[in-house]
């Protein structure tokens, strides 16, 4: 994660919705970008040094491209003003505000254009009103990313106390809709008393149009340098391509032709097409992936609530009638045992046998508490023979969002051929989630550069599989080390202290176990010990103990 995210630094336990406007970029998405990036300077390169040269005059493919252009970038700013829905802030308004004047402007410009949809344009003069749409959709768009830019670390929603967010919406779109008249006014009933990029001639531009592309090229520039030099979420890296998408369109027009109809205009609106689709397909494909996630998650903690090993207050209910009996002998049994100890002289005739009560009725108030988990364990296993590095990704899977929200990076490494194991697969991830999740908790006081969760599989003398997850927390004190597996202890501000211990008695239920290796200032390991499965080997399952015992003989 970067060094620099220091609004997240400064609230590491803001609670966030999950949105591409505040998951951190990864590695991989950036990778992406800028191989994204390097395809289209390739490209632009390749294409400026025939970029003048003319080619047959196509009327439709400007109201045919630029129309699509416009129809998605008006989808992609409904998609960003439903993120501010989920995330009120007003750098998500700026950003799709300027998706909305850019769909407004595109199309305005087609309606213009000499040749879309009339000879000489239903809007404007025909000549310099479709340059002046397309001055004034590339001034206001780079504009609403700037303005997000500067906007988009706020820490708090920003708006009138009690206004919804709708409301707020509302509100931003008018305003914007009423710059937008005044600027069309203003380029077409207007038009003459503004500086004239065609003057007798719909296919060559004045010198006014190279000075204005290199403007823009600048402008562009500027406002992808202020993005760049803040902290990098997903909706942050792929502006940063939209804005370098639209780059090679100003370059090719100033330094090699700007000329209509020519190879460089042709590819210059390709390049746009480009631009317009990259957000959308990026918004398009992680609101899946948020909803698949969302789908499954919601999946498995219905199965764990179905299958979940023990529910507390059944057990508890249950506990609670079958010991009232032994427990009710017990204290019977010692108040008879204090009278006769406390009579004068002592009657010792029947304490030896009181007490041989009392141990008895303990003995079964054990039995009983054996016998109701013995009936939660037995309604819990469903095993099935699974590759332990599976169910370890699995439940990196299910975590990712957290792990990216509170900016944790997940390191894996996994020991080639690992050995097959038998197992809830839902209840072991289960407890692999529980340990992700108390290693992001623990690292939430580091710097975000700092924040690290490492999990690794290894074979131990064949006998057992184990999986480690260590964090880069603080560490727990040496005082609670002993506790931190009881039932009701927990180290949090918040929490039943239930996590450690069920899951340690689903290991223990599946012949594995679930231990603290150590703690420290450099954090925290855990290790789960998992059989493996005799399926493959043609032999009877062993447990842990087992293969303790034997290294012991």
């Amino acid at each position: 994660m970067l060094a620099n995210d220091t609004a997240a630094a400064r609230q590491p336990n803001q609670d966030y919705p999950i949105a591409i406007a505040t998951i951190p970029a990864t590695a991989a998405q950036r990778r992406t970008a800028v191989a994204v990036i390097i395809v289209l300077v390739i490209v632009a390169a390749l294409v400026a040094p025939f970029a003048n040269t003319q080619l047959a005059r196509v009327d439709a493919f400007v109201p045919v491209l630029q129309t699509v252009l416009a129809v998605a970038d008006l989808i992609t700013a409904v998609l960003l003003f439903s993120q501010y829905l989920i995330l009120p802030k007003r750098a998500l308004l700026a950003v799709g505000c300027a998706y909305l004047c850019s769909a407004s402007f595109a199309f305005l410009q087609t309606l213009s254009f000499p040749g879309a949809y009339s000879p000489a344009g239903l809007i404007g003069d025909g000549f310099n009103s479709p340059a002046w749409f397309f001055v004034l959709w590339h001034m206001t768009f780079p504009l609403g990313i700037l303005i997000y830019a500067l906007l988009k670390d706020e820490e708090a929603p920003i708006g009138q106390p009690g206004r919804p967010a709708e409301a707020s919406i509302g509100l931003t779109i008018l305003a914007v809709l009423i710059v937008i008249v005044a600027l069309v006014w203003l380029v077409t009933a207007g038009v003459g008393k503004l500086p004239a990029f065609y003057t007798d001639d719909v296919i060559r531009q004045t010198n006014l149009g190279n000075r204005v592309n290199v403007g823009l090229l600048l402008w562009y520039g500027i406002v992808l340098a202020v993005l760049l030099s803040r902290r990098h979420t997903i909706l942050d890296v792929w502006l940063i391509v939209v804005l370098a998408a639209w780059m090679p369109n100003f370059a090719v027009a100033a330094l090699a032709s700007s000329a209509r109809f020519s190879l460089g205009w042709y590819a210059a609106r390709c390049f746009a097409l480009i631009a317009s689709f990259m957000l959308l397909s990026l918004l398009l494909t992680e609101m899946t992936v948020l909803y698949s996630r969302l789908a499954n998650a919601f999946s498995l903690l219905r199965r764990e609530r179905a299958n979940r090993l023990m529910s507390v207050d059944a057990a508890t209910a249950a506990i609670a009638h079958e010991v009232r009996t032994p427990l009710a002998a017990i204290s019977l049994n010692a108040s008879s045992a204090l009278a006769q100890l406390r009579s004068k002289p002592p009657i010792l005739e029947e304490v030896d046998a009181i007490l041989g009560d009392i141990e008895a009725d303990s003995l079964r108030a054990n039995q009983v508490i054996a016998g109701v988990r013995a009936l939660f364990k037995e309604a819990a296993d469903h095993r099935t023979v699974v590759r332990v590095e599976d169910v370890v990704r699995q439940a990196l899977s299910l975590a990712e969002p957290e792990l990216q929200a509170s900016q944790v990076a997940a390191l894996t490494e996994f020991q080639d051929s690992l050995a097959y194991i038998s197992v809830d697969a839902a209840q072991l991830q289960q407890v692999i989630l529980n340990l992700i999740r108390n290693g992001i908790d623990a690292t939430s006081s580091s710097a975000p550069e700092m924040r690290r969760l490492r999990l690794t599989t290894k074979v131990r003398e064949g006998s057992a599989v184990l999986i480690s997850i260590q964090d880069s927390g603080p560490g727990i004190p040496a005082g609670d080390r002993e506790r931190i597996f009881d039932a009701f202890f927990t180290t949090k501000t918040s929490g039943m202290g239930l996590g450690l211990a069920i899951s340690r008695t689903i290991m223990e239920n599946h012949g594995g176990s679930l231990r603290l290796c150590q703690s420290g200032s450099n954090g925290s390991i855990f290790e789960i010990a998992v059989p493996i499965s005799s399926v493959k080997s043609g032999r009877e399952p062993a447990t842990i103990a087992d293969a303790d015992q034997r290294r012991a003989n």
